[in-house]
């Protein structure tokens, strides 16, 4: 269950979701453009991973010593390779990072209730099932047809392959976040399409939090 409505004084909570190549980072960038605070998650799991941090010695001693570069930094790639393909293994993965990453994300929360911003936006993959969704006020579910999704996937570099495994992986993404979704958002059209449906979405969700 979400948030209630912001408290008076603090900017309206967004937490944005959805699959993997269907837009996210897109519509976090439209409204951070907007004036809107953004926070992701992703790039928050990235700096808990990095050398010297604990989930990276953890996630060294569960995958292997092979996965660190020559700096000693994470092969991203070569991890998402292997837990793409693994079920078990992507489970492992979010064992070590989301308990690392959670207080990350709550520092940030908090941080940004004091910015000067009408809007916060939150930026997860796994919105629901990192337990942020009560600390939201909306829940926006971001999605787009498959086949725009392959070809997205296809074009950031990954292999028809390596696309399907990583859309796999999510399977069941959509029908977990539907039932708390405050409103669906469609990327399959045109930028300005996209660009359309956030602002009316974005108006529309602050006339709800807007004092009555």
């Amino acid at each position: 269950m979400t948030r209630a409505g912001p408290p008076p004084g603090s900017p309206l909570r967004i937490g944005l979701t959805g699959p993997i190549g269907c837009g996210k980072s897109t519509v976090a960038g439209m409204l951070a453009a907007g004036g809107a605070v953004a926070i992701d998650a992703d790039m928050l799991a990235r700096a808990v991973t990095e050398p010297g941090e604990p989930a990276l010695t953890a996630i060294v001693a569960r995958f292997g010593h092979d996965l660190l570069r020559a700096d000693g930094s994470l092969d991203r790639a070569a991890l998402g390779r292997i837990v793409f393909a693994d079920p078990g293994a992507l489970r492992d993965l979010e064992a070590i990072v989301h308990p690392a990453v959670r207080p990350v994300v709550l520092a940030a929360l908090a941080a940004s209730d004091k910015a000067d911003a009408t809007v916060v936006v939150l930026e997860a993959i796994r919105l629901v099932e990192g337990g942020y969704v009560d600390l939201v006020d909306e829940v926006w579910l971001v999605t787009c047809g498959p086949d725009e999704q392959r070809a997205r996937l296809v074009s950031r570099g990954l292999d028809p392959a390596e696309a399907e495994r990583r859309i796999e992986a999510q399977t069941g993404l959509v029908a977990r976040v539907a039932p708390v979704a405050t409103r669906r958002i469609e990327t399959g059209g045109t930028l300005e399409q996209t660009r359309v449906a956030i602002e009316d979405a974005l108006a529309a969700a602050l006339r709800v939090a807007a004092p009555s």
